[in-house]
């Protein structure tokens, strides 16, 4: 490097994602258990095995929630995660059977681009984003998973992705400037 020049760091920076949590009063929700996984704990007499499961349910009308619960019989652990789901619902940002843009989700060492797609075009996802996506009621989307593939954090990347979409008019009063704006 030259002298007198100054090297530029780029640090990236990330909007807090506040969201509130949606009151599921009234609402029927359908349920998907994702992943059910056996774990062992090394214990003196030999193994001790528990099991836990991870949960999607939503509405399909742009209500979506994930849990997990632990437990040592799997229909406890079931039971658990639906419970947890309940506690965990949130309102997502629907264009009639897509999304209103193309958005990434993170969580640890998963990455899952979501993409709007054409109507007719389906649900091209994998298993685990594949059932956040019909919980919440996308039919229409094109999404690609980097990373690691471990159900868990794809599922928790895609409800980050989701929680990122925002509407028209909220990113108009993000920026405080009016809708007509927008589009100059």
């Amino acid at each position: 490097m030259q002298p007198g020049k100054q090297a530029w760091s780029f640090r990236r920076t990330e909007m807090k994602i506040i969201r509130k949590k949606a009151d599921i009063e009234g609402l029927e929700l359908s349920e998907k258990i994702v992943t059910i996984n056996r774990v062992a704990k090394v214990v003196k007499g030999g193994r001790r095995f528990s099991f836990n499961a991870l949960a999607v349910i939503g509405d399909a009308a742009g209500h979506v929630g994930i849990g997990f619960g632990k437990a040592n019989e799997v229909p406890d652990a079931i039971d658990k995660s639906k419970e947890d789901a309940k506690k965990n619902v949130f309102k997502v940002q629907l264009k009639n059977s897509t999304i209103p843009h193309e958005v990434v989700g993170k969580f640890k060492s998963s990455t899952v681009i979501l993409k709007p797609a054409a109507p007719g075009t389906g649900i091209i996802a994998g298993p685990s984003v594949r059932a956040v996506l019909e919980r919440a009621g996308i039919n229409d989307i094109l999404t690609k998973s980097q990373g690691s593939r471990n159900p868990v954090n794809l599922v928790k990347a895609t409800m980050d992705g989701l929680l990122k979409l925002r509407s028209l008019q909220e990113a108009a009063q993000l920026r405080d400037i009016p809708l007509s704006k927008l589009w100059e």
